[in-house]
């Protein structure tokens, strides 16, 4: 690319600040600059300059003519080494918190909004429970309750002979060694705490500017309640101070005092009877800062864990002293089955109580349930321990571990929740509809199916495998054929229904490819009309209609997912039937049925074992797989960028949110050079770059956001987000962003899989933001001035068109040039200053 494009001398002093997309990029590709010297920033994201730039503050005489670039490069928030592989591990997290973020934009709908925010809470924190279970069934039921109290299975994994039941040793008493196996699953827990909290500090506590930078109003006194901001309810106080009050309440009385407009967007009152100014979610001083509820949500699912493993190791034990009435343990047992119970009813209280507030940086702890709570169902394990490990003689560990009916009632609840969220989904829907909105507003509970679905794969793959190596030969649950029962029949249920789920879904995969493959012939006629070409070549013809039908597949991803999730939800709902009625597995299920349907039983359920360990194993290789190899990443990095984009709202341990760094980094960086140079600037984003633009523009200070212009290309606002995300990037929200920053133009080509218009017309005395599709490739065959072949570019090289350059720079013209300064001297001696003040390592503070 071209990173110094004339501009008009009248213009004054110019910055090109470049934000790259999915897959990373280099700071020397995006500068065209091989030596590049970094002005600002950490080894997780910093802002570049070419070396001959560095210092270009201090001599603004040379910069009248061209634009200063910069290139801001964030790859690192969500790539580096091989070990992040492991944040894969979770993906349900990641999804079910996506769900949280689509609801569809809410209208007059406060309550349901609210209702929507708490049931995908809910969804979460039951992912929470069954990973810990499934770690439980593991630990404590497959190794340290039926292999060591099998003598053929101890034999066979020797390295469990001291937990052995046959030994007679202190371990073999079967409550001890469930209070010994328990250690691996509350390690879990704390591990999942523990990350949680080093990503938060890393990643997401980057306060935006506040003060006099915010240039909009906040609450007033008091405290938001639950869900006020997603739900866009309520005015602000004080528009226009932009005071971080860090407190505050709104109320729902009085005029500037948080009255309910119910337009499903935040208003902010002016004083003095002035219009309200609205200001949209993204754009909100505390949409970046999430502090209060990450660390509210991270002690509840901490202490959800540590009480689940709790309940597995006291409830055997309390279910034994049961069978044993009129023993002082008996009591004991059910002291503490109350008291896990208070236990999780404080937990869903804390859930269930509030939401996000964005409406200013909320900086506040809620300390008694972020201290109390953890610290208090710890507690609880450490009694659980101690009670279990008391001493029951008589005591031995047969048949699968009590409580084998958990993974049925989480299944269920499950299914219960995510239909009462398409329920209010629907309700939201119907208020706001339009067209393009993503399977007409279920996105958000097909999205938190398939996090249920996903959790149940990867949890029932590990306890599969598990079982499967600890039984030798045998398959487990069958009788006779191993040592021991196995895992709990829902799983083997479960993994049995994937075999059919994925002959369901090759009915659509087949007519999708039919679809793509005439839709292909159909654009030959087209293609040829665009390039205007009078000798056309039928197999470029050709290559050219493919790709641009291939790139159409994203828009038919809405109903993939959804029969993906309703397939799931159905096929979910007859394992927990068949598991519930039965009892057994499916190949003892259908013993005495037919021939063909037993062996079809078996069948099944052989292959899903086999199935969902491949595919766990697979899924982790390959996670590896694309944190080393670049061209991978490029592959999944796409949903893997989406997901992360997204603040923690609803899962505390999902991966992190590397826009909370991004966002405050690029809205900084404009704020600063802005103030010190009174320039204008160009924000340029490519792909998931032109969102993270387009949330920093956001968050700017009106009078910053007048001197900036925004160029997209190969950008997903409206394809991807605008569809799937309404309520944040819908048609009313890009309308609103185009109405507020100076100038936005955007570029696209039919060949993009990802990129695409963003729909926005022209209207208000604006011009119409997208620009008509480029060309791709630029010219159709061979020629004098093209000799050989042109690429088809689809994706990527955006800046090699000749358009980029033409774009940028009528971008800059538009921008209302600065007022001159008439103390440039001090502005210089300012830099100078600021430079000086860095040491000797010649980075430049602006």
């Amino acid at each position: 690319m071209s990173p110094a494009t004339p501009v008009p001398q009248s213009g004054g002093p110019a910055l090109e600040l470049l934000v790259h997309g999915v897959g990373g990029a280099t700071p020397q590709d995006m500068l065209g600059d091989p030596r590049t010297v970094r002005i600002s920033g950490d080894e997780k994201a910093a802002v570049f300059r070419r070396t001959d730039d560095e210092e270009a503050e201090r001599h603004p005489e040379r910069y009248t003519d061209r634009p200063i670039p910069e290139a801001y490069c964030w790859s690192n928030l969500t790539s580096g080494n091989g070990a992040r592989a492991l944040w894969l591990l979770l993906l349900p997290f990641m999804v079910v918190n996506l769900a949280h973020w689509m609801r569809p934009r809410a209208k007059g709908r406060a309550r349901t909004t609210r209702l929507y925010g708490v049931l995908v809470r809910l969804v979460a924190l039951s992912l929470t429970v069954l990973l810990t279970a499934a770690a439980c069934e593991v630990a404590l039921d497959l190794l340290a309750w039926q292999c060591a109290g099998s003598p053929d299975c101890t034999r066979e994994s020797s390295w469990l002979g001291f937990l052995s039941s046959a030994q007679g040793g202190w371990w073999s008493q079967p409550g001890r060694r469930l209070a010994l196996a328990a250690v691996v699953p509350a390690a879990l827990v704390g591990l999942l705490w523990y990350l949680s909290s080093r990503t938060w500090s890393a990643y997401e506590s980057q306060r935006p500017p506040t003060g006099d930078d915010v240039g909009e109003g906040e609450a007033g006194p008091g405290e938001d309640t639950d869900e006020d901001a997603d739900a866009g309810e309520g005015t602000d106080k004080g528009a226009g101070k932009g005071r971080d009050k860090g407190e505050g309440e709104s109320s729902d009385k009085g005029k500037g005092k948080g009255t309910d407009k119910g337009e499903g967007e935040g208003a902010s009152e002016a004083k003095g009877g002035k219009e309200p100014v609205v200001r949209p979610a993204l754009g909100r001083p505390g949409f970046w800062y999430g502090r209060r509820l990450v660390a509210r949500l991270r002690a509840a699912h901490t202490a959800a864990g540590f009480l689940t493993v709790s309940a597995a190791v006291a409830g055997a034990a309390a279910r034994h002293d049961r069978r044993a009435a009129g023993t002082a343990l008996e009591v004991c047992g059910l002291l503490l089955e109350a008291a896990l119970v208070v236990g999780l009813l404080a937990v869903l209280w804390v859930v269930i109580r509030r939401g996000r507030s964005e409406r200013r940086i909320d900086a506040r702890i809620d300390r008694a349930a972020v201290r109390l709570l953890p610290g208090g169902a710890l507690v609880l394990l450490a009694l659980s321990l101690l009670y279990a490990s008391w001493s029951r003689p008589g005591w031995v560990s047969t048949a699968t571990l009590p409580g084998d009916v958990t993974f049925r009632v989480i299944a269920l609840v499950q299914g219960a929740l995510v239909v009462s969220l398409a329920v209010a989904a629907w309700l939201l829907h119907r208020r706001a509809r339009h067209p393009r909105t993503a399977m007409t507003g279920l996105g958000g509970p097909a999205v938190a199916m398939l996090a249920c679905a996903l959790g149940g794969v990867m949890t029932g793959g590990v306890a599969q495998r598990v079982a499967d190596w600890l039984d030798g030969s045998g398959t487990p649950g069958m009788d006779g054929e191993g040592s021991i029962p196995g895992p709990p029949v829902l799983l083997s249920w479960q993994a049995s229904v994937i075999p059919v789920l994925l002959i369901v879904l090759f009915v659509p995969a087949v007519v999708l490819a039919v679809r793509t493959w005439l839709k292909a012939r159909r654009l030959a006629g087209p293609v040829e009309a665009d390039y205007d070409e009078a000798r056309p070549d039928t197999v470029r013809t050709r290559r050219i209609a493919g790709t641009r039908a291939r790139a159409a597949l994203t828009d038919a991803a809405p109903w993939i997912v959804g029969i993906v999730s309703g397939a799931t939800l159905l096929l979910g709902a007859g394992a927990v039937a068949g598991a519930w009625a039965s009892g057994e597995v499916p190949g003892k299920a259908f013993g005495n049925s037919a021939g063909f349907v037993e062996s079809a039983a078996e069948a099944a359920q052989s292959v899903g074992s086999w199935l969902i360990g491949f595919g766990f194993i697979l899924f982790v290789t390959w996670g590896r797989r694309a944190y080393r190899d670049a061209s991978a990443r490029r592959t999944i990095g796409i949903l893997w960028d989406v997901g992360t984009f997204w603040p923690r709202a609803a899962h505390p341990f999902a991966p992190p949110c590397y826009a909370e760094r991004a966002v405050p980094d690029l809205t900084w960086r404009m704020c600063t050079w802005i103030g010190l140079t009174g320039g204008r600037l160009v924000i340029s984003g490519h792909s998931q770059g032109s969102v993270l633009a387009a949330a920093a523009v956001w968050q700017l200070p009106p009078a910053t956001r007048r001197r900036v212009a925004l160029l997209t290309y190969g950008s997903p606002l409206e394809r991807l987000y605008g569809r799937w995300f309404p309520a944040y990037f819908g048609p009313v929200a890009l309308r609103e962003l185009r109405s507020e920053v100076n100038c936005w133009r955007n570029l696209w080509r039919r060949t993009d899989p990802i990129g695409g218009p963003v729909l926005v017309p022209a209207e208000g005395g604006h011009l119409a933001v997208d620009r008509d599709a480029l060309k791709d490739p630029v010219v159709y065959g061979r020629s004098e001035r093209h000799p050989l072949p042109e690429p088809i570019l689809g994706h990527s090289e955006y800046q090699a068109d000749k358009a980029f350059d033409k774009e940028r720079r009528e971008l800059l013209d538009r921008l209302t040039p600065a007022v001159p300064r008439q103390v440039q001297a001090q502005v210089q001696a300012q830099t100078q200053t600021q430079t000086q003040d860095q040491g000797s390592s010649g980075r430049s503070s602006g």
